[in-house]
């Protein structure tokens, strides 16, 4: 019997195994790593039923930004599976009237266009810290998890962020070992708002990593790795 901790990875919004690729490399000595798919449902209740139907009895978990909610959806609904939260760049709250509409126009506009690019260079500085929007070896892994996902997949995942629960007053339930990180420059979820939910999470870890926008696993992954490494002994 293996005695590496098993780990599920799940990715962000248009993102894929691709956000994780560092960590799946680094951690392999400590941890049995599955990257679920979580693009084929438009409800975060659908997403971690099929996560859970094929995750072992118990297991470690992290969640980045999409994956964060779907990760809170799936320990507040079977905690004793869970052995280790972690939260990176993601919040509790729902979407607010604002934020709907604004998924609401980019699938208008997605489902008008011929042409399907995910992520383009004007979403670019919602992802990343300025000082790589040059870093091609990075930005064309994004662009190229967004094309992965694809129209229909993006048009799924949407429709099950805006659609999500409020889980701000289920936070205190959480009783296993939880690690909250945020970019320090994250434009999408500030990391004060990151800080707050960590402090409804009891005995919860919050870390920011500098020079970092929304995807710490990909601009910053040997500080990344680190916090999970440590998180996973906790």
């Amino acid at each position: 019997m293996s005695s590496k901790i098993p780990l599920l990875l799940i990715p962000g919004l248009l993102c894929t195994d691709e956000l994780w690729r560092d960590q799946l490399q680094a951690l392999s000595d400590v941890a049995d790593m599955t990257v679920p798919k979580h693009d084929q449902h438009d409800a975060i209740e659908d997403i971690a039923t099929d996560i859970l139907k094929n995750a072992p009895d118990q297991f470690a978990l992290a969640g980045l930004s999409m994956g964060g909610y779907i990760a809170l959806e799936i320990i507040l609904r079977a905690p004793e599976r869970v052995s280790h939260l972690a939260l990176m760049d993601t919040r509790a709250d729902p979407d607010s009237p604002k934020d709907k509409k604004r998924r609401q126009d980019f699938i208008n506009l997605v489902q008008r266009g011929s042409t399907f690019k995910g992520v383009t260079e004007s979403l670019l500085p919602m992802l990343i810290h300025p000082d790589r929007f040059k870093d091609t070896a990075l930005t064309s892994r994004i662009y190229k998890m967004a094309q992965d996902i694809g129209r229909e997949g993006f048009i799924r995942q949407e429709t099950a962020i805006m659609n999500r629960k409020d889980r701000k007053p289920e936070l205190a339930q959480i009783n296993c070992p939880t690690l909250v990180v945020s970019g320090n420059e994250d434009a999408l979820i500030p990391a004060p708002l990151q800080e707050e939910m960590a402090q409804m999470i009891p005995d919860a870890e919050f870390h920011i990593i500098d020079n970092c926008g929304h995807l710490p696993t990909m601009e910053r992954p040997m500080e990344s790795n680190m916090l999970l490494r440590e998180w996973l002994t906790w």
